[in-house]
C-alpha cells in the first residue's frame, strides 16, 4: 500500500532534524541544483522568490549572482541553516528569509523570477504551482523542478523515490499554464545521477515566462 505523506510543518522539522541533527548534513550542505544556472544564467538580476527554500543552497546562489532574494520555508530548521550559510557565503545582505507557510502565506508585490526545486507543501502539487505562478511579474520567469511521476515513483518517499502526491510530469505542469499568459521555454523530463547515491533522480523540468 502507498504510504501517504502529510507536508506539513511538523513533517518538514522531523525531516531537517534528521537531515542536520546538531552538524552540517548532506542536505544542507548540497550545492544549487544544476538547473538553476542553466535556467536563469542568461536572466538579467532583479527580484527572485525561492518558494521552499529548504537549506538555502538555490537562494544563496542567486544572490551570489546579483538577484535579490525573498527566500520562504515552513521548517525554521531549514532556515537556521539557510541563513547560516549565507553568511558563510557574503551574501547574507541580499537574502531575505521567511517563515511560513506556502498554502497561506503571500507576497505582497511579483517577483521577476518565482523559483522552486523539489518543494512539497501540505496543499495538492498542481495547486501549489498553480499559486506560485500567480507570484510572477509580467515579462518575469517561473522555473519548477519537481519529482518526475513515472512506474519507478512508488512512493517510497526522498530516500528511494518520491510518493505519488508530490511527483509530476511536464504535461501535468504546462497543462496550467495557459498559453495567452505564458511562454513555455523549457519543458522536459530528466534523469541525472548524484554523487553518492546509487539510483538516479528523476526530474521535470518547467520554465516558462509570464506574457506582459
Amino acid at each position: 500500500m502507498t504510504e501517504q505523506h502529510e507536508f506539513d510543518k511538523d513533517y518538514w522539522e522531523r525531516h531537517w532534524q534528521q537531515a542536520h541533527p546538531g552538524r552540517p548534513g548532506a542536505m544542507s550542505t548540497s550545492p544549487a541544483h544544476p538547473y538553476l544556472a542553466r535556467e536563469t544564467g542568461g536572466l538579467s538580476p532583479g527580484s527572485a522568490l525561492d518558494a521552499g527554500c529548504g537549506a538555502g543552497a538555490e537562494a544563496i546562489w542567486l544572490a551570489a549572482h546579483g538577484w535579490q532574494v525573498t527566500a520562504v520555508d515552513i521548517a525554521p530548521v531549514a532556515l537556521a541553516r539557510a541563513a547560516e550559510r549565507a553568511a558563510e557565503s557574503g551574501v547574507s545582505e541580499r537574502v531575505r528569509w521567511v517563515s511560513a507557510d506556502l498554502t497561506a502565506w503571500a507576497p505582497e508585490t511579483p517577483f521577476d523570477l518565482v523559483t522552486t526545486h523539489y518543494a512539497h507543501p501540505a496543499m495538492p502539487q498542481l495547486a501549489f504551482y498553480e499559486r506560485i505562478a500567480g507570484w510572477v511579474a509580467p515579462g518575469g520567469t517561473l522555473l519548477i523542478v519537481g519529482h518526475l511521476h513515472s512506474s519507478e515513483a512508488t512512493g517510497h518517499g526522498h530516500g528511494h523515490h518520491p510518493p505519488d502526491e508530490a511527483s509530476v510530469t511536464v504535461a501535468d505542469i504546462t497543462a496550467g499554464l495557459d498559453g495567452a499568459s505564458w511562454e513555455i521555454v523549457t519543458a522536459e523530463e530528466q534523469r541525472r545521477s548524484m554523487p553518492g547515491r546509487q539510483a538516479p533522480l528523476n526530474d521535470v523540468v518547467v520554465r516558462a515566462t509570464r506574457r506582459r
